[in-house]
């Protein structure tokens, strides 16, 4: 891969720091396996807190759309505060807000709390996704940021199906309770294992407004916004499509959903061996691949053999998303990793919740079959906005590791 360097680390890492790119993982799992959490946990919440599916859905597009905005907002905001007192400072306020949303009395606290979560997701989020070129060698990177995004990638695909086993099992509070044990026991071992990670040029606005005028950057984060709201358009909706589509009891689709995310986790680093010779075909491949398998459920996923292979493949496929396009974002802004991955990172949170808004509108009016012929539109357009920035990232030499 490509050496890059941010511009907030002048001394490139002599030694590779794989304990804290462990951390820094799970952390990522955490905060964007807390962002999902909602969605497997609807029915609960609005039965006890007695409100609609509908207004417990604001759980996740508050957090969503929150998050998006911290993102790029958190890195101006902090200046050239140790990047290690930040990751740390923003796990201790996952931690409270997960506590809060466990006791939380009813539906407008949950929903603070929930803000909370938003905050701390996009500033650790923009934070990590760049972290890699700083914790290990320039022949580690592409391995570092795989795994970084094993984190991302697995609470993506996961997500649901672990909101869904915790409050099946222990109820929907005790889920919270969980999450705010495990990221308090984060928290304590990134004290432990981050070095310090002092900016020397601070993330500011033009440094984010140079993004927007980097032709491979505005690439990245235009195929993201369409691949993302395109997947989750459609995503948001898999147990319904599965049950009433396929035709599979509702019994099988929390396993189904397992097998769906264990896909993801083997596309990630799948994905994350190839990028290093060829990023460009990689991220091609990925969209092109998901804009094919979606578009072909409505024809193929009528039974249940079809749509397991279909699932299967999505997730395999998808797993790969988050470590190629930061990679993609990384390679198109050696010079500004950080303000470069903030907006990328607000980029795919805004298009989680927009993705689930749109498609509940088209599923409302349409179909379940149409919300996934809108979603693979959406996929196609990706895949073209991926090809158009084949030649920003032409002057990169895609070589061995």
């Amino acid at each position: 891969m490509t050496t890059t360097q941010d511009s907030t680390n002048s001394v490139a890492p002599q030694t590779n720091r794989w304990p804290a790119v462990a951390a820094v993982a799970v952390g990522t799992f955490l905060l964007v396996t807390a962002e999902q959490l909602p969605i497997g946990l609807l029915s609960p919440v609005g039965s006890e807190l007695r409100i609609s599916e509908g207004t417990a859905g604001l759980m996740m597009t508050g957090a969503s759309i929150v998050a998006a905005l911290a993102a790029p907002a958190v890195p101006l905001v902090i200046g050239r505060l140790d990047r290690r007192v930040l990751l740390v400072v923003l796990m201790g306020l996952m931690t409270a807000a997960n506590a809060i949303s466990a006791v939380a009395p009813n539906f407008a606290i949950l929903l603070a709390s929930r803000v909370l979560v938003g905050i701390a997701i996009g500033g650790f989020w923009a934070v990590a996704a760049g972290l890699a070129v700083r914790l290990v060698t320039d022949k580690a990177v592409s391995k570092a940021t795989a795994l970084i995004f094993g984190g991302v990638g697995a609470a993506n695909v996961l997500g649901v199906p672990l909101g869904t086993a915790l409050g099946g099992f222990a109820g929907w509070r005790l889920a919270f309770v969980a999450l705010s044990i495990l990221a308090l026991v984060v928290c304590l071992v990134l004290v432990a294992v981050l070095p310090p990670l002092v900016a020397t040029q601070p993330v500011g606005p033009r440094q984010l407004a140079d993004q927007l005028r980097n032709p491979g950057a505005r690439a990245g984060i235009l195929a993201t916004f369409l691949l993302v709201t395109g997947h989750f358009a459609a995503y948001t909706f898999v147990g319904p499509i599965l049950q009433q589509l396929a035709g599979i009891d509702a019994a099988f689709v929390g396993p189904l959903l397992l097998g769906f995310g264990a896909a993801g986790i083997v596309g990630n680093f799948l994905a994350g061996a190839t990028l290093g010779r060829a990023l460009h075909r990689t991220v091609l491949g990925i969209a092109a691949g998901l804009t094919v398998l979606v578009l072909l459920y409505p024809l193929l996923g009528h039974g249940p053999i079809g749509a397991v292979i279909l699932l299967i493949g999505w997730g395999l496929i998808f797993g790969g998303v988050s470590v190629s396009l930061q990679t993609w974002m990384i390679t198109a802004a050696p010079n500004a990793v950080e303000a470069a991955s903030a907006l990328w990172v607000a980029v795919f949170n805004l298009a989680i919740g927009l993705g689930a808004l749109a498609g509940g509108a088209v599923v409302n009016a349409v179909s379940l079959q149409a919300v996934l012929i809108f979603a693979g539109v959406l996929l196609a357009l990706a895949t073209l906005a991926v090809w158009s920035g084949r030649g920003a990232l032409a002057s990169v030499p895609e070589t061995e590791d």
